[in-house]
């Protein structure tokens, strides 16, 4: 599951609303809403994140936090490590091979670290998704 697709499974179910209802009045299907809260479709379209904004009535603060978590929620994502420090490619590596066995402790506190060190508005550019 990614972010954005546990967000979008919490207001969905906060709310009392279903995969059917939701997918019609958006104008997609039921199966491909599941897809995306199980992670196991690309990140959402900025205008399907507008539109999820406004189903459940999101502004501000609330909307925002969509958007960053769609950006956030890519479940196949390619780290491009040319040209940066052996150390780092090492590291890339280690977590691409390990991050399956992590316990939630471990994750919580690497994020916390990378979280410390980057900048709070996006993705550092020398992270990149594929496209599904």
């Amino acid at each position: 599951m990614t972010p954005f697709g546990a967000r979008l499974r919490a207001l969905r179910r906060a709310r009392g609303v279903t995969l059917r209802q939701m997918a019609e009045a958006l104008h997609v299907s039921a199966a491909y809403l599941s897809a995306l809260e199980h992670g196991r479709r690309g990140r959402p379209t900025a205008g399907l994140v507008h539109q999820v904004n406004e189903y459940f009535g999101l502004i501000w603060d609330d909307a925002e936090e969509m958007v960053r978590l769609a950006r956030l929620s890519h479940p196949r994502v390619i780290l491009d490590t040319s040209g940066l420090s052996p150390a780092a490619t090492e590291l890339a590596n280690l977590l691409a091979t390990r991050i399956r066995q992590l316990p939630p402790e471990a994750v919580a506190r690497l994020r916390a670290v990378l979280e410390e060190e980057s900048p709070q508005d996006g993705p550092p550019a020398s992270r990149k998704g594929s496209s599904t």
